[in-house]
């Protein structure tokens, strides 16, 4: 009965194995379709296209232990490209690294994987590249290899010891799905490539599960200052799935050059293929490493854990905003931290890459804006590893921690843009604990973060403090509180008369928070006065302030509505609601707030002047648009600032019945909404 059943999946697979959608048998235009398809599972574009270059035309740095390979013009132009090819050349090439005029080339084209290709696709593949691609009159760039890698005769033996260019085999006590996937994962996706470990001859240790020292496929390896992670037994195939075609699930999002692979290839798969290589990957038997960090429940971090350590304090002022207190990301935007296998893995070189040099995610037909993490270079490698080290191990995370020394030999290996020099610094969080009294200072710094939770008699909306004064207040041009403490007492217009600190805020309370004032010398007032106070540093009145207010908008500039409306939808409704009602955890609390209705500022506000709120639109937003330190913030020019303010100061929100008192001596604003 065993042998039959058997039997049966061995002619099953024959069968699909020689259906044309697998072997390429087709009529001439299907067959370009087919590899042009196979160029995406294949990844020929992320190489062989330079940055800012023509598709395929080559010139792309690929570094290496022994110096620069630039990849090759591929496209059918016959003086520079590969458009003398015959197709055995082209198959040798794809099959044992050998160029037409009979040099070799450098593994670093991943021909080991690319020889088990099947003819059929490897005639389909040929098809597309000769007449599918636009041929480029481009030269190739002379490598920069260090000696004696640069003389290629050592390639010869390095195949003879190193190359099994044997086709795949089916296996036939396997579904055909699961090959499917092992022939994808195996073959042209190459991705043992980043995600196997290299050996003495910088060859892959193992082409497959079942090759010799198959226990090392796919458990992950360092190149080029990122560590491509472990897959085994990592996610289940629907998340490994969704991961390919979005470029994120709830486990993690694409970054480094899995950006670039999700966005030319892997999110191009057909559902079918994607649903294949899900089967095969979900199907690696756990080793001790995936074992360790293999997805459970998150556990909160400890209030000391957050705000009694450097480590936290530093997490709670440069990560929080996006990836949130409890580590667990957003949705769609921001992924999370608790449970993420890169996260925890046991080469932390990811980790620090991403954080120094920032990450942009992948753009896909599923995500169609991508989302930034800024570089934080500018943070001290103590700092860094105090951070790093924290995500390591909270949330129920099973990393180790980092030292400085390791985020000093990341630094020193990448290559970083210089830290533009400012007059304005961030003050930072984890100083206060050397201050005699670090319980008051966080517990204001505290209050400004969760204004609403830890004060919700006096709240009336939903906003906190942090929801304009971005970070507790340590962002230039985001109406930071560096040296505001020495403007007051002075005269403020809309007021009429000279007022102290407490009012001010208590202004805040009133206007922005649409609630009630705070008594004077209650706990909580004078926790944040300390905490603001804390920030004067040296600055005396009358001088000069690093990064005070919003920065300028024009009053000049005509507001167009209809354009302001667009831009919202573009660019602001991803993070604060299709309808300005901003976007809320599980739990129903906010993580981005309204912008208009109910639950957001009154008429009374500073930011709801139209160019009041265009001057913080523009300096400020959107968030994770970019790498600049310390939120990505900025990029929409001052007419779209003013025309998306326009839009959202004159949606419906509270009144402030006290409104008749203002501007008592004159100078109200021409922007003012009453």
């Amino acid at each position: 009965m065993a042998c039959g059943f058997r039997l049966l999946v061995v002619i099953f697979l024959s069968v699909i194995l020689l259906n044309p959608a697998f072997a390429g048998v087709q009529q001439p235009d299907e067959q370009i379709k087919l590899g042009e398809y196979l160029a995406h599972l294949g990844d020929c574009v992320a190489c062989h296209t330079a940055r800012g270059g023509k598709i395929m035309a080559g010139g792309l740095a690929l570094k290496t232990p022994f110096g620069i390979v630039y990849s090759t013009n591929i496209t059918p132009d016959a003086k520079h490209g590969i458009g003398g090819y015959s197709f055995a050349q082209f198959d040798r090439a794809m099959r044992k690294g050998i160029a037409a005029d009979g040099h070799n080339l450098y593994p670093a084209m991943p021909y080991p994987s690319f020889a088990k290709t099947s003819s059929g696709d490897m005639h389909a593949l040929y098809a597309y590249m000769m007449h599918g691609v636009e041929p480029v009159n481009q030269p190739n760039r002379e490598n920069n290899m260090m000696w004696p890698f640069s003389m290629r005769f050592g390639l010869k033996l390095w195949n003879m010891v190193f190359l099994d260019d044997a086709p795949f085999k089916a296996d036939p006590l396997k579904s055909a799905q699961w090959n499917r996937g092992a022939y994808i994962v195996q073959g042209l996706g190459h991705c043992g490539s980043c995600h196997t470990p290299r050996g003495i001859g910088f060859q892959e240790k193992t082409m497959s599960q079942d090759g010799k020292d198959g226990q090392y496929f796919l458990t992950g390896s360092t190149v080029e200052a990122w560590h491509a992670v472990n897959l085994h037994n990592q996610w289940t195939a629907t998340e490994t799935a969704k991961f390919l075609k979005a470029g994120y699930n709830s486990h993690a999002t694409a970054y480094g050059t899995m950006t670039e692979v999700v966005h030319f290839s892997t999110q191009n798969f057909s559902d079918g293929d994607l649903a294949a290589v899900g089967e095969f990957m979900s199907s690696l038997p756990p080793d001790a490493e995936s074992a360790a960090i293999k997805p459970k429940t998150a556990k909160l971090a400890q209030t000391d854990d957050l705000y009694k350590t450097r480590g936290g304090l530093g997490y709670v002022q440069f990560c929080s905003t996006c990836h949130q207190l409890d580590g667990r990301g957003m949705d769609k935007l921001f992924p999370p931290l608790a449970n993420n296998s890169s996260v925890q893995s046991k080469d932390p070189t990811s980790v620090i890459h991403v954080v120094l040099s920032g990450w942009m995610s992948p753009e896909t037909k599923l995500a169609k804006r991508a989302f930034g993490m800024p570089n934080y270079s500018s943070l001290t490698d103590k700092e860094l590893a105090e951070i790093i080290s924290f995500v390591r191990t909270k949330w129920g995370n099973q990393g180790s921690l980092v030292t400085a020394d390791e985020i000093k030999k990341v630094r020193n290996t990448i290559e970083l843009k210089p830290v533009e020099p400012g007059k304005f610094t961030a003050p930072r969080f984890a100083s206060m604990l050397d201050s005699p009294n670090a319980d008051q200072l966080i517990y204001g710094m505290r209050l400004m973060a969760q204004t609403k939770a830890l004060l919700p008699g006096q709240v009336g909306d939903v906003l906190n403090c942090n929801s304009c004064h971005l970070v507790g207040g340590t962002v230039a041009r985001a109406s930071p509180y560096v040296g505001i403490s020495a403007l007051f007492p002075s005269y403020a217009p809309r007021a009429g008369k000279v007022i102290d600190f407490k009012q001010r805020v208590n202004g805040c309370m009133l206007r922005s928070m649409n609630g009630k004032p705070l008594a004077k010398d209650s706990r909580e007032m004078l926790a944040m006065i300390a905490y603001m106070d804390n920030m004067k540093s040296d600055v005396k009145p009358g001088q000069p302030i690093p990064g005070r207010g919003l920065g300028k908008i024009s009053h000049t500039i005509v507001p167009n509505v209809e354009n302001g409306k667009q831009v919202y939808k573009d660019q602001c409704a991803v993070c604060h609601g299709d309808n300005g009602e901003g976007i809320k955890r599980a739990d129903g609390s906010f993580v981005f707030p309204p912008l208009w209705g109910d639950q957001s500022f009154n008429i009374g506000a500073g930011i709801a002047k139209t160019y009041t709120a265009a001057a913080f639109v523009k300096s400020n937003m959107p968030i994770s648009n970019g790498l600049t330190f310390p939120l990505g913030q900025g990029g929409l020019t001052d007419q779209q600032s003013v025309d998306v303010a326009q839009y959202f100061t004159h949606m419906p929100r509270p009144d402030f019945p006290d409104k008749v008192k203002d501007w008592p001596n004159g100078g109200k604003p021409d922007d003012a909404r009453y």
